[in-house]
């Protein structure tokens, strides 16, 4: 993650109460976690891991989608994200409205996902 990008997700988490935090199991998913809570600063209600692949991916969305955050944060791998934001629409109340993602996720094409680009530049669906 660059520091424009880094800089860029603050700027759209903005003034929330609270966030929950999502990363793919990777080493450098969860490091950008880690980044954007300590540059954000504020109140993490709850950090969710997922893996690449999984039955059904249920048990993470759940734990994801439950404690009803200001702002859903993302940082993860095209291929697990495909898998829990699919689950994450069947199965619970999120919504990618209220969801930033990482700039792996320029490509996720989720109507009201917003991101930002390792050039810090962001974006909407």
């Amino acid at each position: 993650m660059t520091a424009a990008e880094l800089e860029a997700l603050v700027k759209l988490i903005g003034e929330a109460r609270h966030i929950v935090l999502g990363t793919a199991a990777d080493p450098a998913s969860r490091a950008d976690g880690e980044r954007i809570a300590e540059a954000w600063g504020g109140l993490v209600l709850a950090t969710v891991t997922w893996p690449e692949t999984a039955a059904s991916w249920l048990r993470q969305a759940q734990r994801f989608a439950a404690p009803d955050p200001d702002v859903w944060v993302v940082a993860a791998t095209p291929t697990g994200w495909a898998g829990l934001s699919r689950r994450l629409l069947m199965s619970t109340r999120w919504s990618p409205h209220r969801t930033v993602v990482t700039a792996t996720l320029t490509d996720s094409r989720l109507p009201g996902l917003r991101g930002a680009r390792a050039d810090g530049t962001t974006w909407e669906n």
